[in-house]
């Protein structure tokens, strides 16, 4: 596990059960964004990466 896995475990242990739109995912990236701008370009990449995942269309 990286150290950055913290995040994402407690991610998944308190919110692991809930349902959410791609709509709800970008609106809490741009909150974090805009009371984090320094890693703006970091969320900028992961939310280009989640878009362009074309690994469902393989089939």
């Amino acid at each position: 596990m990286y150290f950055t896995d913290r995040g994402l475990e407690e991610l998944e242990e308190r919110r692991g059960d809930e349902s959410v739109t791609l709509s709800w995912l970008a609106d809490r990236m741009r909150a974090f964004v805009d009371n984090n701008p320094e890693f703006e370009d970091a969320v900028e990449r992961l939310a280009t990466f989640l878009a362009r995942d074309d690994s469902d269309d393989e089939d």
